[in-house]
């Protein structure tokens, strides 16, 4: 997560650079978890957060997005209309707000921040805090039947946290990410996740290491919210044509998810088990539909842009915005049935990234290792950093372009992924779209 908006990335226009502008410098950390400031800024805002339609809260730290793409999907093949919130974006910022199914338009979004901008009357508010409150605004005034909300960082002091018990609550994978606020034990970072659990709301959570699978199960108990644990709850697993899932209101023959990695089964998984928890009534035909049509950018993406077609002929180009430990491990699982060709491996990162304990699974993976970072590329870890973190093992590109340019060409076509950064990939989007 990151409040950051730059020009690049924002609406068109001096309008809302020169709002951003000024709510950069409304508060000294981009980061700052609390729930203060936003709950004073929506009091002035009249509480939009108490109008939205029902809401289905996502916290964990490996899938969130993905999550809230299949949710989105069943939701929509049931023919509702649903309002999401997610970050980061990789492109334009308008990705993170969707208004009933339409990401919103630029006039729309510049209107309603200086709303809130004049509700702050320049209080100290971070970016975030007031990306949120933009976001609840919209979604209060634009009629829809569900609202998709992902958390941004942790969750008990997140800014999302703000809302009145949402219909259901969903928590996905949890391991080690984002040190610096959420700290290095996997129970205290369990804890912050559990935070967005509310008195008597179903909450689904997927695979989960024990130590925080102890801790989500204390937080429900001592809230009085029913826990849908996979394995115990609900469970779902590979079967002929697709996905076999079961869970209290009986089972499902289920087409393959759309969204390709083995790690997305236990993101549809959870994604199942909130829907039918939360009451909202989507059909069972609809939860089909929704599995095999759902769509997230980045997330095991196969491009076919500018950078596939410089690639020899046959070759493959995928993309995954996987950044931690966690979905290090999940992506080499996925790897595991990539033996049928030479594998490539490009790899940029964010500063505040563990990039040995993200490249630990995937070293031995594959042919080559490239260590790279984009001009554009948000706060990109210098390639070196990342070289010294394979233990000397990866190249430097030191670019995408310049990787791609060297990677050798044998006589079989290859398959490259480029890995490790949300932010490396939307330069690698924008790259490819040209």
């Amino acid at each position: 997560m990151s409040g950051r908006v730059a020009a690049a990335d924002a609406p068109r226009g001096g309008r809302f650079d020169a709002i951003v502008e000024r709510l950069h410098r409304l508060h000294p950390r981009q980061i700052d978890l609390s729930l203060h400031r936003l709950e004073r800024l929506l009091v002035a805002l009249g509480n939009p957060e108490r109008r939205l339609p029902p809401v289905i809260h996502v916290a964990g730290t490996n899938g969130k997005g993905s999550t809230c793409a299949f949710l989105r999907a069943f939701a929509e093949a049931d023919g509702r209309r649903v309002h999401v919130y997610t970050s980061p974006h990789l492109v334009r910022f308008n990705e993170r707000i969707r208004l009933a199914g339409t990401l919103v338009e630029d006039a729309a979004l510049a209107e309603a921040l200086e709303r809130v901008e004049r509700a702050n009357q320049g209080g100290a508010v971070t970016v975030f805090e007031v990306m949120t409150a933009v976001a609840f605004v919209l979604f209060a005034e634009v009629p829809a039947d569900l609202t998709v909300l992902e958390v941004g960082l942790g969750g008990r002091l997140d800014a999302t946290n703000v809302i009145p018990p949402p219909a259901a609550a969903a928590i996905t994978s949890i391991s080690i990410d984002h040190r610096d606020w959420l700290g290095d034990s996997l129970a205290g970072i369990a804890a912050e996740k559990a935070g967005i659990i509310k008195p008597g709301v179903p909450v689904a959570t997927g695979a989960q290491v024990p130590a925080a699978m102890a801790v989500l199960e204390s937080r429900a108990a001592a809230c009085g919210a029913p826990l849908l644990a996979r394995g115990r709850h609900w469970h779902i697993a590979p079967a002929p044509g697709g996905l076999h899932f079961q869970d209290a209101a009986g089972a499902l023959d289920l087409p393959p998810p759309s969204l390709p990695g083995p790690h997305q089964i236990d993101n549809a998984g959870v994604a199942l088990a909130a829907m039918r928890a939360s009451g909202l009534g989507v059909s069972d035909a609809a939860l089909a539909r929704g599995l095999a049509a759902a769509e997230w950018p980045a997330r095991l993406q196969r491009l076919t842009g500018r950078l596939a077609r410089a690639l020899p002929d046959g070759w493959e180009l995928w993309l995954d915005g996987g950044h931690n430990a966690g979905a290090g491990e999940a992506l080499a699982e996925h790897l595991a049935g990539w033996t049928d060709r030479p594998l490539h491996l490009l790899v940029g990162m964010k500063r505040s990234k563990d990039a040995a304990g993200f490249l630990r699974p995937l070293l031995g993976r594959a042919d080559t290792l490239w260590a790279v970072a984009e001009p554009g590329q948000h706060l990109a870890q210098p390639v070196e950093q990342i070289v010294a973190a394979s233990d000397g093992l990866a190249r430097p590109g030191p670019t995408v372009a310049e990787a791609l340019a060297a990677l050798p060409r044998g006589s079989a076509p290859a398959r490259v992924l480029i890995c490790g950064s949300l932010y490396l990939a939307g330069e690698v989007l924008k790259a490819d779209a040209v």
